[in-house]
């Protein structure tokens, strides 16, 4: 017997807090019963259950590692008519869904899947998994401000939490750096705003990893499957983040000579 919405959500139906929400809206049946009860437990191999009326089934999960282009949005769909990222994936017949989001004008590492519970524990704010970044930046920050980023900044939505940062390279004749930075939330568009209030604006945002898995060997616009072995290293990475809960993540930059 396991409980309800975690059901729903290992069959894809959507996160599992969502697939909660769906269940306190009355808009799932178990053998032909509507249940609004957060809790209640089922026999997935024998109880008919339903949402919105259609029977759900067990998908096989699947794991992807997507290398996301800048132009595509982070959606199944847009109004606007915009590229998304599942139109990289008509070849796979399951119904895979961004774990977290990417900007519309960010490329990199992003992962999917049809596993909600994994998804969720990804992205469940306690975790605190690490996402690493590759931002090229106008003019050369000084040492004293990736200081600042790296203890945490001030932002209109409260102070962020400490981050690593440190020089990847500098282009003195574009008047650019590539600063390599490490956050441990996952706040809307939060690297962008964090070099936003040190005054030097990313140009160019890209992610390269993500807990412990790092984009090498994907091309722009195409996917692979993650391994075993890397769903089991994700999955220990969010839950040995979890048990950090309330300590500060390692503080670490590295400031070129004369900086």
């Amino acid at each position: 017997m396991e409980r309800l919405q975690k059901v729903l959500a290992e069959a894809g139906v959507a996160s599992r807090r969502k697939c909660e929400e769906l269940i306190t809206a009355g808009r799932v049946q178990v053998n032909d019963e509507v249940v609004t009860t957060l809790g209640v437990k089922v026999n997935p191999a024998l109880d008919k259950i339903k949402v919105d009326g259609k029977s759900i089934r067990r998908q096989t999960k699947v794991y992807v590692l997507f290398n996301k282009p800048k132009g595509v949005i982070t959606s199944a769909q847009d109004p606007e008519g915009r590229k998304t990222v599942t139109e990289f994936f008509k070849d796979i017949k399951e119904r895979i869904y961004p774990i977290g989001r990417l900007d519309y004008d960010t490329e990199g590492l992003l992962l999917l899947t049809n596993d909600g519970e994994f998804a969720h524990l990804l992205t469940h704010p306690k975790h605190h998994v690490p996402r690493t970044y590759l931002a090229t930046v106008r003019g050369v920050p000084h040492g004293s401000q990736l200081e600042k980023l790296s203890q945490g900044i001030k932002l209109e939505d409260g102070m962020t939490a400490p981050a690593e940062v440190e020089y990847q390279d500098i282009d003195q004749d574009n008047n650019e750096a590539v600063i390599k930075i490490t956050i441990y939330e996952g706040r809307n568009r939060q690297v962008r705003r964090m070099f936003d209030a040190i005054h030097h604006p990313v140009n160019k945002l890209k992610r390269v990893q993500f807990g412990p898995i790092q984009l090498t060997g994907v091309p722009r616009g195409r996917y692979r499957f993650l391994t075993q072995d890397e769903i089991e290293e994700l999955r220990a990475s969010a839950l040995a983040a979890g048990t950090r809960e309330g300590k500060k993540p390692r503080e670490s930059h590295k400031i070129q000579k004369g900086e």
